[in-house]
């Protein structure tokens, strides 16, 4: 699905998305507004608190607002799992309800699924704002029918992809744009630090695949040349 990217600035990051993480859920949220998802968006970036979130989903778009290797203020849950390892999404014009919500739900479950399956989640990797902090929250889709909107997301979930090779190229740019951007995990940096002092690595794109071509290069380095000996 088309993805309209309205991105946080980066002089904003201290406010709404301090941390470098990586994600392993996805957080459901209802707007109880009712604006577009770009209104949504915008607002969001320009207030002055600590509130923000990945993607907002109204009933013609999907619009993002954070990088998703950064967290969000979403959850209420602080520095717990919500906040720093969820991808929150909120569906728009909850507020009213009626068919402009449920053409939102349904091009969130669109986003989720497409979420899911870049990842290779399931089902079980959906959560509510609820399950943080106990706020009722998505309130409309939580009247509606939690169960009723999971089966929404299961159907795009296990539709097959038709995907033509431009699609799945442009899906593979942006994937790897997204690793190529990655910073490196605070496990391993004493180790990143140390491979790319000794010239075994140039110190870009940690979270990359390494190809076997590369792999023979460092192998060389190591054997040949005594890197770090």
């Amino acid at each position: 699905m088309n993805i309209v990217k309205k991105l946080c600035p980066q002089e904003r990051y201290n406010i709404k998305c301090p941390y470098l993480r990586e994600p392993d859920r996805i957080v459901v949220h209802n707007t109880a507004n009712d604006a577009p998802a770009a209104n949504e968006i915008n607002y969001m970036i320009n207030r002055p608190e600590e509130v923000s979130f990945h993607f907002a989903a109204d009933d013609t778009e999907v619009v993002q607002g954070l990088p998703l290797e950064r967290n969000a203020w979403a959850s209420g849950d602080g520095l717990g799992a919500g906040n720093l390892r969820g991808i929150h999404v909120e569906i728009c014009y909850s507020k009213s309800g009626g068919e402009r919500f449920q053409r939102a739900e349904e091009n969130a479950a669109r986003l989720l699924a497409e979420l899911l399956k870049e990842r290779g989640w399931g089902l079980d990797r959906v959560t509510k704002h609820q399950d943080y902090d106990g706020k009722y929250c998505p309130h409309r889709t939580l009247d509606l029918g939690w169960e009723r909107f999971l089966k929404m997301v299961k159907k795009y979930l296990e539709q097959e992809d038709n995907v033509d090779y431009n699609t799945f190229k442009r899906y593979m740019d942006r994937y790897n744009r997204e690793l190529a951007a990655a910073q490196v995990s605070g496990w391993a940096g004493e180790s990143w630090g140390w491979a790319k002092e000794n010239g075994l690595l140039d110190g870009s794109a940690p979270k990359a695949p390494l190809t076997r071509e590369q792999a023979a290069a460092v192998l060389s380095r190591v054997l040949k040349d005594g890197a770090g000996t």
